[in-house]
């Protein structure tokens, strides 16, 4: 099956996420794929994560639990799509564990996400290109904060360099 289509950027539905890090692919992928790691990281300050589950397979679950401020509770629950070791990772939470198709009328929006690592003489092209079910979702979530959230995040996780 070919999938290529997937990195198609389409500013109707997907918002996009790119800089290049003085760090190698390998701490990146430590940040996204090990559960204790993620929650240091994953929410702009001052929200946190507070719990994580992680089944690094096709179709298992990544599932965050992040607390704001004052308390309040956001769960997050999808399933991995595909996994390239150091290179990317494609969840979504159209689909739960098992690909097992979720309830999703609830929620602001829904979105599949392709995160990826991709080496450049000792560096990285950290990219996160975010793909929207409407353009509605696409316009919630860059309204949110896309941007500016993902980006203090990933100075979190940058921050965890040492050591990791």
């Amino acid at each position: 099956m070919d999938a290529s289509h997937i990195d198609q950027f389409d500013p109707e539905l997907d918002l996009k996420f790119e800089r290049i890090v003085d760090l190698p692919p390998e701490h990146f992928w430590a940040g996204w794929t090990e559960s204790e790691t993620l929650k240091r990281w994953f929410c702009p300050l001052p929200w946190k994560t507070v719990d994580c589950e992680i089944d690094l397979v096709p179709g298992g679950i990544f599932r965050t639990v992040m607390r704001g401020p004052d308390s309040e509770e956001v769960t997050n629950i999808g399933c991995y799509l595909e996994i390239t070791r150091n290179r990317r990772l494609i969840w979504t939470g159209a689909f739960g564990p098992g690909f097992r198709p979720r309830d999703t009328s609830t929620l602001p929006f829904v979105f599949t996400a392709i995160i990826s690592f991709e080496p450049i003489k000792g560096r990285t092209r950290y990219s996160a290109h975010v793909l929207h079910s409407t353009p509605e979702g696409r316009k919630r979530h860059e309204e949110m904060g896309f941007e500016y959230g993902w980006s203090l995040a990933l100075d979190q996780l940058i921050g965890l360099a040492k050591p990791i």
